[in-house]
């Protein structure tokens, strides 16, 4: 039997964003210091509710992106990251966050939006820790994008939108470890690369000045997943780093 008392359950709509850059080789985040209630003067992912109810979601993501960073949407890598929708994850109702991962390299010092008193690069490993407290399940969204990230960084060519439009191999490697990390040896790195083909490509003789010898430099190939994949290797337990670090301090 039809219920005509039923009335649909009032929700609201908004975009989070994970935007990740590397800054000075470690994997950082924009946090935004909440200007409002609730949750005023914690951390937390940029993001906002829908300007209208014709916007689109990927339309309001990138809305949201060019309004954080200052930068042009179409230079992120940007995918739909995940649904949040408990019920008791916003104090001001039922608000469902759509959230989303974008990625790009080089992203300048970002300027706080009309709802934030401050906005900075956090590193990732600080939220990851505990160190850095976020509002409402944004250390959770946090932990799911770098997840995402590190995961494709196994399959598909995701490393090559953390470089600029050309870059070297040990830029690229760099990528992988902060991203994963871990520390990864250089000669074993650059046989697994080559081994795929397609993944990126010589910029024709084109090389960056360096310490040493020029290095060569690339661009990111017509290949979008690697095969054979570049699996992430185990992070070793912290007391093995800790005394891999005290052995290395005994050497200097």
């Amino acid at each position: 039997m039809r219920d005509d008392s039923w009335t649909p359950p009032s929700v609201l709509l908004t975009v989070d964003l994970v935007i990740l850059t590397l800054r000075e080789g470690r994997l950082c985040v924009l946090l935004v210091e909440r200007g409002k209630e609730p949750f005023a003067g914690m951390q937390a992912l940029p993001g906002g509710f829908l300007n209208h109810a014709g916007e689109a979601i990927p339309e309001a993501a990138r809305r949201e992106l060019g309004e954080e960073t200052a930068v042009d949407a179409r230079q992120f890598h940007l995918e739909q990251l995940a649904t949040y929708g408990d019920p008791g994850r916003d104090p001001r109702g039922r608000v469902v966050s759509v959230a989303h991962l974008a990625i790009a390299p080089r992203l300048p010092e970002p300027v706080a939006g009309t709802d934030a008193a401050n906005a900075s690069w956090i590193p990732t490993d600080t939220v990851l820790s505990g160190q850095v407290k976020l509002a409402f399940d944004h250390d959770q969204i946090v932990a799911d994008g770098i997840e995402r990230a590190r995961t494709k960084l196994e399959f598909s060519a995701l490393a090559t939108a953390f470089c600029g439009d050309l870059f070297t191999i040990a830029e690229l490697r760099q990528v992988y470890e902060a991203v994963w990390g871990v520390t990864l040896d250089t000669r074993n790195f650059y046989r697994k690369i080559q081994a795929v083909d397609g993944f990126i490509v010589p910029a024709g003789t084109g090389r960056r000045t360096t310490v040493g010898r020029p290095a060569r430099l690339f661009r990111a190939g017509p290949t979008t997943v690697l095969s054979p994949p570049l699996v992430r290797p185990v992070p070793a337990p912290a007391e093995q780093k800790a005394e891999e670090q005290t052995e290395e301090h005994a050497k200097e």
